[in-house]
């Protein structure tokens, strides 16, 4: 087995390996694949054609630092509790750190991997909270965002320590979600079925009762910064102690 960056013959096997580990949508793979993938920031265990393991990475800054997002980590089910993910995982950080980041950051896809990658070095360094609200009746000034636009607004509001997330991270963004803001706030969200997912809310949270009804919703679940609930894990590759508090987008 080798552990490298990805050619193109390893693309089928990459989206293969991926359906099978999170059961995503092939519209929802396509569209990582199109926007954010790239070989050079990517590291799987191959053999021939074959992808055993694999991790992605997305570029994100963190005062001015470059910080790698390691995102979809997966190993194939007839593969795991062999080590190939510590190897990977290992391998990446090596690699990253050679290139210049100075960290990097995931989030754990259920809890039972924050022990798993507490193993490996990361600390938890993000918490968010859940808001859930009904619609207030009342309208707010709000408009759909381009990614230009949004990317500006959410630097001014993100919370202190917070993680820049921009160029690839908001082009698989924009096919997610929409993009909107107000006069004092930033949401990202989706619409199912009469009813608001804000996958991140900054700005003035007492806003989230009417921007439900202001996009025709009955009820809405925001995510918003800080609380109880583990979210983010960081790995810092160097002693400078330069350590995030916040990370927002998630892509799940």
């Amino acid at each position: 087995m080798n552990i490298d960056n990805p050619t193109p013959k390893h693309i089928p096997g990459l989206k293969s390996l991926w359906k099978e580990a999170f059961g995503d949508s092939d519209e929802f793979i396509n569209a990582f694949f199109d926007t954010a993938f790239s070989p050079d920031r990517c590291f799987a265990v191959t053999e021939g054609k074959d992808v055993y393991s694999a991790l992605y990475v997305l570029d994100c800054s963190l005062e001015k630092r470059k910080i790698a997002y390691i995102y979809a980590v997966a190993t194939s089910k007839a593969q795991r509790g062999n080590g190939l993910c510590k190897r990977l995982m290992r391998y990446a950080h090596e690699r990253l750190k050679a290139a210049g980041y100075e960290g990097a950051v995931l989030v754990p896809g259920e809890k039972s991997l924050f022990d798993f990658y507490g193993s490996l070095g990361y600390i938890t360094c993000g918490y968010k909270s859940r808001l859930q609200c009904a619609s207030s009746g009342k309208t707010v000034n709000i408009k759909k965002i381009g990614k230009k636009e949004f990317a500006k607004l959410r630097r001014d509001l993100l919370p202190r320590g917070g993680i820049i997330q921009e160029n690839a991270n908001l082009d698989f963004l924009e096919r997610q979600a929409e993009l909107y803001s107000g006069a004092d706030f930033l949401l990202v969200a989706r619409i199912v079925e009469n009813r608001l997912f804000g996958i991140e809310l900054l700005g003035n949270l007492e806003r989230a009762a009417d921007i439900v009804c202001s996009l025709g919703c009955a009820d809405g679940a925001f995510m918003i910064p800080g609380g109880e609930i583990p979210f983010a894990m960081y790995l810092s590759f160097g002693d400078r102690g330069c350590y995030p508090e916040y990370f927002g987008l998630a892509f799940d």
